[in-house]
């Protein structure tokens, strides 16, 4: 049953979207309720929460939704930021969220185009998959001496922006990694290998009304 205590969360797990949320709450320590869906079917519940039908959806428990995965992460960090995600050692927010922008809008456009071309009419998945590398150059020339892309610990950029280099890589991991970008390449192997990536990618079964909670972080 469910914990009307807890906030709740609707979440795919593949979907980079949801994982940034995901990691979000994680690493503020805040326990939800976790409901795994299933993007074919998805559960009225959430649709009538957030009838664009996308995840992350979180359902506080004051009634409140928020439905965009950098929006779930702020506030997640706004209740607890023990990581310093939100305070980037070099340079300042405002750039670190340029950052995400350029990953949300310019390469997602063309990470869509390459991974599902079958999607689009007359796409090229290789023009974009061309096009998309010019921000993980970028990228990688970010990285140059550092550990992660604002210094030696991670931020709010790194954990939003990770999921999306990782779903290009996945598309080719050979022609990925025999790219000359050895900063991204150990950047991202380092995300892949530790948490806060790992703590949330844990499989689930789909969600169904009535079925137990799935309390995470607890």
């Amino acid at each position: 049953m469910t914990n009307l205590n807890l906030p709740v969360l609707y979440s795919f797990r593949r979907c980079p979207y949801a994982m940034r949320a995901r990691m979000g709450l994680w690493a503020a320590g805040i326990q939800y309720e976790l409901r795994e869906v299933l993007l074919r079917d998805k559960p009225q519940d959430m649709l009538s929460l957030s009838p664009k039908g996308t995840v992350p959806v979180l359902h506080l428990p004051d009634g409140a939704v928020i439905d965009e995965s950098l929006e779930v992460m702020r506030w997640a960090l706004a209740q607890n930021d023990p990581r310093g995600w939100l305070a980037p050692e070099n340079g300042t927010a405002e750039e670190m969220m340029a950052w995400v922008e350029r990953c949300d809008s310019e390469f997602k456009h063309h990470l869509d185009r390459y991974k599902y071309a079958t999607r689009y009419e007359n796409c090229d998945p290789l023009e974009h998959r061309t096009a998309g590398e010019t921000f993980l150059r970028d990228l990688d020339a970010q990285l140059h001496g550092l550990s992660y892309l604002f210094g030696d610990q991670p931020t709010m950029a790194d954990i939003a922006i990770a999921p999306f280099v990782r779903q290009f890589g996945l598309t080719n991991w050979d022609w990925f990694y025999a790219r000359p970008y050895p900063n991204l390449h150990r950047w991202l192997n380092a995300f892949i290998d530790t948490p806060p990536f790992t703590a949330v990618m844990d499989k689930f079964d789909p969600w169904q009304p009535g079925g137990a909670a799935i309390v995470m972080n607890a």
